[in-house]
């Protein structure tokens, strides 16, 4: 049982680093995905509202390369490659730090952990499809207050901050949110996250549990999960909240958690689809 215990630790403290690293390759590299992916269904929409035909532009193409990969594996982007939800990790994981090294216990905000605002990130989906379609929300980012946009400008260097206070200030705010709450932004606001929770997960890919293997009172993979998900179990459907980041599978004392063929925090095949991912974008950007 103590050799259990011990081998589990190490796969945890393995799995956790190679997805430390293979984020800081994404944020490094590949920045600019969730911005680009976002302005893709900007872009659809605004076309559909102003009854021009919707081009395969490079927005576009971005959109539908993140949506495939993520139909096929679950929303490894999320919790893998997107930077901005790796932004969130670095400032929830700096501010634990801190309360360490002070050895204070850090601040528990439940109330942004609600399951109930799990819901408004389809609602700030809405508005921003409303609003492309309409044309109004080209005039919020005209006028500074997409924070969307800041985030934009830091991830590429380009800074114009002046013309975006308003943007600043909610950016500001939303850090406050995903350094007190982990996934916080995933979890609540991500318009993309929205969009990836409706889409179809192979089922090989989902991650599942049988609930007859779980020891009573446990909710180990619940209480470890960022996005407040309960797995469902082997035999349903997986659930579109969650981002593959395999943090129950680490804390599980028995196992449980897994894929119908893989278990998600298995550290080759973490590795074998952040290359996976990294092939297709550069087969994308080079040969398309």
């Amino acid at each position: 049982m103590k050799n259990d215990n011990n081998n589990r630790q190490a796969m945890k403290k393995m799995h956790n680093y190679v997805r430390r690293v293979i984020q800081l390759i994404f944020f490094i590299f590949f920045p600019s995905i969730f911005t680009a992916a976002f302005s893709g269904i900007k872009e659809i929409f605004t076309k559909i509202g102003s009854g021009d035909l919707v081009e395969l532009s490079g927005f576009v193409m971005t959109l539908i390369v993140v949506c495939a990969f993520t139909v096929v594996f679950g929303r490894f982007f999320c919790g893998f490659a997107c930077a901005f939800g790796s932004f969130g990790d670095f400032c929830h994981g700096t501010y634990l730090f801190i309360c360490r090294k002070l050895k204070k216990k850090p601040y528990k905000a439940a109330f942004l952990e609600h399951k109930a605002l799990s819901w408004v990130k389809y609602i700030v989906l809405l508005l921003i499809v409303a609003g492309t379609f309409t044309g109004v929300y080209s005039k919020i980012t005209g006028a500074g207050l997409s924070p969307w946009e800041v985030f934009s400008m830091l991830t590429v260097f380009k800074f114009r901050f002046s013309d975006y206070i308003p943007g600043i200030i909610i950016l500001l705010l939303i850090m406050v949110g995903m350094t007190l709450s982990e996934r916080f932004f995933c979890r609540v606001l991500c318009p993309m996250g929205a969009v990836f929770s409706l889409l179809p997960i192979l089922p090989g890919f989902a991650v599942r549990r049988d609930r007859s293997k779980c020891i009573k009172g446990c909710s180990a993979c619940l209480n470890n999960c960022p996005m407040n998900v309960e797995l469902p179990d082997s035999k349903s459907d997986g659930t579109g909240d969650c981002i593959m980041c395999g943090k129950c599978e680490d804390i599980c004392p028995v196992n449980n958690p897994k894929g119908k063929f893989i278990k998600t925090n298995d550290v080759r095949f973490t590795i074998l689809r952040a290359i996976l991912l990294v092939v297709i974008l550069l087969l994308y950007k080079y040969v398309v």
